[in-house]
This record gives C-alpha cells, structure tokens and sequence, in this order.
C-alpha cells in the first residue's frame, strides 16, 4: 500500500488475498481499463459477469469506475479465489487515495478479508471430514 511518483503519475497499490489467491493491484489514473497478467480484463475473466461486477466492486461504490486504470498482478488459486483479492485489493488501494472512503468501503463489506481456506485432510478419512462408510458386519 505504497504511493510512488512515476513521471508525474501518481500510483496507489494494494495486495489482496483469498483462499490461495494472492493479488497486487495498482491504481493509475486513467479510464478504467484494467489490466490482469498482461490480458484485459474481461479477457481474463473469461466475460464472466458475476468476476467483472466483483473486480469493479469497492469502484463502482465510490463511483470511480471511470477514473482509474487497475493494473493487476495475480497468481494461485482460480478465477473466484483471484477475482475477490482482486477486489480486496483495489478496496485498500482506494483507502490510500483518501482515507474517506474508508468508512464506505467497510460498510459495503469491500475491506473484509474472506479467511475461509480449503481445510486440510486428516489420515484415516477420504478428505477433511468425508469417513469410510461404516460398515456394522
């Protein structure tokens, strides 16, 4: 969450996670294009309506989806676990630009962390909690 002068143009980065998913989001002002692993968006999320809305989420709150260019770098996970870092992290990076949209941003739930992770298989059990079946004879 840093903000850096490139040649008079100001960038506000953020990082978000969820499940495996790990996402590093730049803002630059522009006109809302954004950019995922060096494809356009919709590309890269396969024209998926529900991943477009999600990515554009804590923007379109503020009402600033035509005034910011998102550059993202992403990798783990798959497309839902990416396009809710990508979410988190374009929240946190608007909270960089003016500490005022914080309080929006937290009510719209943009700012929250999603923690539920794939739980780990435990021995004697086909996955996390799935049993043999019992079997009485």
């Amino acid at each position: 969450m840093t903000t850096t002068e490139e040649n008079t143009k100001v960038t506000y980065a953020g990082t978000g996670r969820r499940k495996s998913s790990i996402a590093r989001v730049r803002l630059v002002p522009g006109s809302g294009k954004m950019m995922i692993n060096g494809l356009p968006g919709e590309s890269y999320l396969q024209f998926s309506p529900n991943y477009i809305r999600i990515t554009y989420g804590p923007l379109n709150t503020l009402g600033l989806s035509n005034e910011y260019d998102i550059l993202v770098n992403t990798q783990g996970g798959g497309l839902t676990g990416q396009a809710d870092a990508i979410r988190l992290g374009v929240a946190r990076a608007l909270c960089c630009i003016n500490p005022d949209n914080r309080t929006a941003l937290k009510a719209e739930g943009h700012l929250t962390r999603d923690a539920r992770v794939k739980e780990r298989k435990k021995y004697g059990l086909r996955k996390a909690r799935k049993a043999p079946q019992f079997s009485k004879r």
